[in-house]
């Protein structure tokens, strides 16, 4: 039988090789390149590129960094490249390894904070006050604002994914920034949790589970049976696609969304919180 040609990734996991040999096949199509031209212009052969694109080969450096050139593209394929035999990532790349890689493919989002509204769900105010506490320079505020705002674009999409919000009760009740700012980022979750692929709900006080309570995750479900977890504490981060670690970050899921309110529920406590932001 033949393979799949609608460009979607064959069943079962996804390995970061052969994420990347899809990347590219899909990129080469839609610029019109034969893998001849490909090739020329990274400076291999026509085999060679063949070989990526089966993920029978690994990508080295370079050659990522010349597909960007020849495409145009931000260091798409180098950080792609830079994810192929390094299943745990830290340090301060985490964060665009997430929003590029992982988040943008998922079908099924599935998230926890102790702290913070998520930033998927964050109006500009709330952003903004929330970013203003780390950097001093209104330019790099507003630069990470719009930022915020661009990865928001997943939710408009017309196939965005399903969205799962796990919020601790404390987060709707904790000042940031104004009053006013605070009443309108209540509204914003109010009316996100009236969509059909966002359900939000609220851990409350007397939650007695302890698991995730010392830092927020994101779990990110990917066609072809791939998970990532995405891990923040402190401003510290991690992004995996090791299964143990999935597997762990999965079970913190459950445990914190059998205390959690129902979904009601919690949208009545995060009205009640509303009005008194308003009062």
């Amino acid at each position: 039988m033949g393979g799949r040609s609608d460009g979607k990734p064959p069943n079962g996991p996804e390995t970061p090789e052969k994420r990347f040999g899809r990347e590219l096949r899909r990129v080469r199509k839609e610029a019109g390149l034969s893998q001849t031209r490909v090739g020329r212009a990274c400076g291999c052969s026509a085999s060679l590129v063949s070989s990526v694109e089966r993920a029978t080969r690994v990508p080295q450096p370079d050659f990522a960094r010349g597909l960007d050139r020849l495409f145009g593209l931000n260091q798409f394929f180098t950080r792609l490249a830079r994810g192929i035999g390094e299943p745990l990532t830290s340090g301060p790349e985490w964060y665009a390894r997430w929003i590029d890689e992982f988040e943008p493919g998922a079908h099924t989002l599935r998230s926890w904070d102790p702290l913070l509204i998520p930033g998927l769900l964050q109006t500009d105010d709330y952003a903004r006050a929330v970013i203003a506490g780390d950097l001093t320079r209104p330019r790099d505020v507003a630069d990470r604002v719009a930022a915020r705002k661009t990865r928001q674009l997943i939710l408009d999409r017309d196939d965005p994914p399903e969205v799962w919000v796990l919020i601790d009760e404390g987060v709707i009740r904790r000042l940031i920034g104004t009053p006013a700012i605070m009443a309108a980022q209540l509204d914003r979750l109010l009316e996100l949790a009236g969509r059909p692929n966002i359900t939000i709900q609220v851990v409350p006080f007397g939650a007695t589970t302890t698991a995730g309570m010392m830092s927020g995750f994101i779990i990110a479900e990917l066609d072809g049976g791939q998970t990532a977890v995405s891990i923040e504490s402190a401003g510290e981060g991690m992004v995996s696609v090791n299964a143990e670690h999935v597997s762990a970050v999965s079970r913190r899921y459950d445990r914190l969304r059998a205390e959690a309110h129902r979904p009601d529920d919690s949208l009545r406590l995060i009205e009640e919180a509303r009005g008194r932001w308003r009062q």
